[in-house]
């Protein structure tokens, strides 16, 4: 006879196995036994000085957390406009270039070079926020009002997204080189952990707060199951999906600051290259239906860290920077297709007769 307990400890792993974050989990656990196994130095945290010589936290699990940043907050936008859209925004790699040059030619001003700064760093990124929004809001529009798959209303600002980012600066390459300016893509001085890992934590508080007490999640998620019938309870679907496309906007405003600030220049034509791509991989395999419907942020954000830890990983162990999208789509494509509905349904009732043929086997 099967004891109290261990009925109990079944019920609650298949509980977490039925769980949106499962996968993710999964992944990560992988990911780490793996480098546990391969080089325990892996998980190694010391002090190292930076370039201004101060003390800061270094190792593969900062870098980790640190160059995911960026990713995290775009599954966060991702994650919405998918499950309102039922479609993906491909062009936020172009739209992040567009946004850091924003922020350098408000700084900059006519003089690629200046020795002080033209503007407030505030002002620049709020200016950066504000057109990011309306590109969001552009794309938006396409797809909530003119009805056009996003792929494809997407598609246009992916194509043109980069040169609108040279042409901003006159195709010049400005340089900021007040350290000021750099502080929030390194480091705070004083502060041995990287600052993109605190404007990400605070990116996902508001989220959450969002979330919590707003109904920005329940008619997103209502929208993208069936917006007929959002719409006979009262909500607008396309306002919500416009929503969705401007909040984007705002994350990749956050994004492209980010990443200006890591190098206090900008390079038009590699800035964030493909990282729409990992973005839509992060919602995925987070065990969100890319057709749109009910989503789970938190197992998007851990997406976004799974698939940095993977990155990470791969240079780790000398993978060339070629070879690295082709090994990445294939732990990928395993991962995706586990955390697909219909897989885990199949898995569930395969588990189930096993329990059930052992209890059989139990009760004789």
């Amino acid at each position: 006879m099967t004891a109290p307990g261990n009925v109990a400890g079944v019920q609650k792993l298949t509980g977490l196995f039925r769980k949106q974050i499962f996968i993710p989990i999964a992944a990560l656990l992988v990911l780490i036994i793996f480098n546990l196994i391969a080089d325990p130095s892996f998980f190694e945290i010391t002090y190292a000085q930076n370039s201004a010589g101060e003390p800061v936290l270094s190792g593969y699990l900062i870098t980790i957390l640190d160059n995911a940043s960026e990713l995290a907050i775009l599954a966060i936008g991702m994650t919405l406009v998918t499950a309102a859209s039922g479609g993906q925004d491909i062009s936020v790699g172009a739209a992040i270039a567009i946004s850091g040059s924003v922020v350098l030619r408000v700084l900059c001003g006519d003089n690629p070079r200046p020795e002080e700064m033209q503007a407030s760093i505030l002002t620049a990124f709020l200016i950066s926020c504000l057109v990011s929004m309306l590109f969001g809001a552009f794309n938006g529009t396409l797809v909530a009002y003119f009805n056009i798959q996003p792929m494809i209303a997407t598609l246009i600002l992916y194509t043109a997204g980069r040169s609108i980012a040279a042409w901003i600066n006159n195709n010049r390459l400005p340089i900021i080189s007040d350290p000021a300016f750099g502080y929030f893509g390194t480091f705070m001085p004083g502060i041995p952990v990287p600052t993109p890992i605190f404007i990400a934590i605070i990116c996902m508080i508001i989220t959450a707060l969002v979330l919590k007490f707003t109904t920005l999640g329940l008619y997103t998620q209502a929208v993208g199951i069936n917006p007929n019938s959002a719409k006979l309870n009262g909500i607008n679907p396309s306002l919500i999906k416009f929503i969705t496309y401007v909040i984007m906007g705002l994350c990749v405003a956050v994004a492209g600051f980010i990443k200006v600030t890591r190098f206090s220049t900008i390079n038009y034509s590699v800035v964030a290259l493909d990282i729409e791509m990992d973005a839509i991989l992060a919602v995925a395999l987070g065990g969100n239906a890319l057709s749109g419907g009910k989503f789970s942020m938190a197992s998007s954000i851990l997406g976004a860290y799974v698939i940095q830890f993977l990155t990470t990983t791969l240079f780790k162990f000398n993978v060339s920077s070629s070879a690295l999208p082709a090994y990445k789509a294939v732990v990928v494509i395993v991962l995706v297709v586990l955390s697909a509905p219909t897989v885990r349904e199949k898995a569930g009732k395969v588990w189930r007769s096993i329990r059930s043929a052992k209890a059989g086997k139990e009760a004789a």
